[in-house]
């Protein structure tokens, strides 16, 4: 199976401490990963790395066949799609969702003397309804609610068609009908075999969307557990990267949590 991306005892350090490491683990084509752990596990600091916005003080990654610190990364961006708060908040408020979403081809925000063609309104026009939001396409995206904007950097993430997709707690701050809307078509996005590898970072397990199929909990910087998503998201770990007492119940592809 073909890796995409791969970790080799890396570390990350600021101000003299590891944030991060050492750790090693790989993706490979057809997985779905979902990251989870505490405020100040690491989370952000591992999403960066895979979105290349941060090279590791030792060890090494591996993306897409290119390690970092030895390859262009502004080329290798165009591969890796990004759905999380440090891409929103670059995305001009007036541009339309429509020119929000089609500027991802180019791998630039906002839209300029670039040209599109059919294929590429067609594209943007499809990945809109696949997540609910064509009726919005003509809307600028500074008027839309925090679901819509979600909704809407996820279609832009898409539009590259990337090799790795990656979605920094894509259900946070939804009411519980479009969390679980927003879920449902993540079910059948992965569903289909041309879809990305895919990592998704979460607090919460009840947003782990159906069709998961490993996870990794990190704690104090380090990988707790990783492996197949049944195996690791249980009461047993979960608690203990947590340091609460949990039941974890796992029920169709979906994984439900409540304190004992």
């Amino acid at each position: 199976m073909t890796q995409v991306a791969s970790f080799t005892n890396v570390v990350v350090t600021r101000s003299g401490k590891d944030i991060l490491g050492p750790i090693s683990f790989t993706l490979s084509e057809g997985e779905r990963w979902v990251i989870l752990g505490p405020n100040g596990a690491g989370k952000s600091t591992l999403l960066k790395l895979l979105a290349t916005e941060m090279h590791p003080t030792a060890g090494e990654v591996t993306l897409l066949g290119q390690k970092l610190g030895r390859v262009d990364v502004f080329e290798l961006r165009t591969r890796i799609g990004i759905c999380a708060s440090m891409k929103h908040e670059q995305i001009p408020s007036d541009e339309s969702v429509k020119d929000v979403v089609l500027t991802s081809a180019y791998a630039v925000l906002g839209r300029w003397s670039e040209e599109y063609d059919l294929w590429d309104e067609s594209r943007a026009s499809a990945l809109l309804a696949t997540f609910g939001v064509r009726d919005l396409a003509e809307r600028l995206y500074g008027t839309l609610s925090d679901g819509e904007r979600k909704r809407v950097q996820i279609a832009r993430a898409l539009m590259i068609d990337p090799e790795l997709l990656l979605l920094d707690e894509p259900t946070a701050g939804l009411d519980l009908g479009g969390r679980e809307d927003l879920l449902s078509r993540f079910a059948e996005f992965a569903d289909d075999v041309r879809s990305p590898v895919t990592v998704t970072v979460t607090h919460h397990i009840e947003e782990i969307p159906a069709g998961t199929t490993h996870a990794l909990l990190l704690k104090d910087g380090k990988i707790a557990v990783s492996g197949p998503v049944n195996q690791v998201i249980t009461s047993q770990h979960v608690s203990a990267v947590f340091g609460i007492n949990i039941d974890v119940i796992a029920q169709n592809g979906r994984f439900f949590a409540r304190a004992q």
